[in-house]
């Protein structure tokens, strides 16, 4: 039975690009620097059963699975015993060939006990031929030169080892459990901190590994930690909060919607179940297990520090955030057809605090407020629509509210001059000198010399510049007048 959390879709005008780079870097380096693994493992086969190795390997093999069998009651030794009888019965040279070459730990026991298994001369051309292959292509291989091999950790390994695949049906898995997971993860942190737990949670899955497979020199490879890292972020991030989840049942699938943590105990429960009771599958169940608590663990001890989830990750998206706002602003605007100016003042105003940046919304309150010009409320709104307007770009729309407010509010509660100081500014820009004259008058009262006199250089050096000598002559004049 499969279960995974499916509760975002993705944001393609914010794609995911750490995810995706993730799963390019892995695809890359499954093709090109895994590709000529092939070619490594058949020139190894092929000079193993030239040197004919089986002949020395095959009895020294059932032998050893069999003093598994008799000192451990291993019933996976039983099972590979049977299946390397069967082999050699049906004259499978290759297959059992291949047996042999990739177990290391059956070639770590026949380099320890080459003394006690063969004879001098047999044992000089076993360990002359074994170990050539074994130096010239299998260790050359990419799961032993950059896997994760518990009996050689190394620190580079934690990490490489989280780009290397199996095989096709590994990389295309894992890969769309990567993307299925990664974009909602990666909005939640961020690009940078992603990637870092990412990383982090292969590193500290590959560490649980290797606790349960101490001495082992099969190596680990595959994103399958990493990505149970993301599971684990995901359900933790979400906490009790109800999401939805997607599950599939031999041919039957559907979705149901439960508290995202309820399911991690369920996840690490199954991968400890299969850890013991599986057999040998090739899977790393504890290395699923390992990611899976250090994905949560991570998020709940740094959730509210390096790992805080980005507040906007639990905003609807924008399709959604268009259809609550359609819906408000249809019944602010029925409020107003009915001329219910106060309701539809509230409406307008809880609608501007939740979309700060729909400017028609800060339109509806300015014109309601104009009702009352005499209210601190209109030269409020008006200044917030002169900046909004000027952050837009828009100096017509500016000066246009400037210019009503002169003649409705401003002899109830004036404007700064700071207000003015930047209609004239915006005035100038857009070559509106009357604008900017009468701008200049209603600061020049107020206003303290310095800035008077800025303004009479601009004013002055326009006029100047379009040969306008009468009123260059006037501002002129003024500039001595204050010096």
């Amino acid at each position: 039975m499969l279960i995974i959390p499916a509760e975002n879709a993705v944001n393609w005008k914010r794609p995911p690009w750490v995810t995706l780079s993730l799963m390019m870097a892995c695809l890359l380096v499954f093709l090109f620097y895994q590709g000529g693994d092939d070619r490594k493992f058949e020139a190894a086969l092929e000079q193993y059963l030239e040197a004919d190795l089986l002949a020395l390997e095959a009895p020294a093999y059932e032998d050893y699975l069999q003093r598994e069998i008799r000192f451990s009651g291993d019933a996976q030794s039983v099972l590979e015993l049977q299946e390397f009888q069967q082999l050699q019965e049906d004259n499978e040279i290759f297959w059992l060939a291949a047996t042999l070459l990739v177990n290391r730990e059956f070639y770590q026991y026949l380099q320890e006990n080459r003394d006690l298994i063969w004879a001098p001369a047999e044992r000089s051309h076993w360990l002359e031929q074994r170990v050539a292959i074994d130096e010239q292509w299998l260790s050359r291989m990419s799961a032993y030169q950059l896997g994760l091999i518990p009996a050689e950790l190394s620190l580079y390994s934690l990490i490489t080892y989280q780009f290397l695949h199996g095989g096709w049906g590994h990389i295309i898995g894992n890969l769309l459990f990567l993307f299925l997971l990664g974009f909602t993860v990666e909005k939640a942190l961020g690009p940078g901190r992603y990637l870092m737990a990412y990383l982090a949670c292969g590193a500290l899955s590959g560490l649980m590994y290797t606790g349960f497979s101490m001495g082992s020199q099969i190596p680990l490879v595959g994103a399958s930690g990493s990505i149970s890292g993301l599971m684990g972020m995901y359900v933790a991030i979400y906490g009790v909060q109800k999401i939805r989840f997607f599950y599939f049942l031999v041919v039957y699938f559907n979705y149901f919607r439960a508290p995202a943590i309820a399911l991690l105990p369920v996840w690490v429960g199954k991968e400890i179940y299969d850890y013991w009771y599986a057999g040998s599958t090739g899977i790393a169940y504890m290395a699923h297990a390992g990611g899976l608590l250090a994905g949560a663990g991570l998020v709940w001890l740094l959730g509210k520090s390096w790992l805080q989830v980005k507040e906007e990750f639990f905003e609807p998206e924008e399709d959604e955030q268009d259809a609550r706002f359609t819906s408000a602003y249809a019944q602010a605007m029925a409020s107003l057809g009915r001329m219910d100016f106060d309701l539809a003042r509230r409406q307008f105003e809880a609608l501007r605090e939740r979309y700060p940046e729909r400017t028609i919304v800060l339109e509806h309150l300015y014109q309601l407020a104009k009702l009352r010009p005499d209210l601190p409320a209109y030269r409020d709104l008006s200044r917030e629509l002169m900046a909004d307007a000027m952050a837009r770009r828009q100096p017509e729309q500016m000066i246009s509210v400037w210019q009503e407010y002169l003649s409705k509010g401003e002899a109830h509660h004036p404007l700064a001059v700071e207000d003015h100081n930047r209609v004239m500014f915006a005035s100038l820009k857009h070559h509106d000198l009357k604008s900017a004259e009468k701008a200049f008058e209603r600061m020049r009262s107020t206003a303290d010399v310095e800035m008077v006199n800025e303004a009479c250089r601009l004013l002055l050096a326009e006029f100047e510049k379009h040969q306008m000598e009468p009123k260059a002559r006037h501002y002129r004049q003024l500039l001595q007048n204050t010096l």
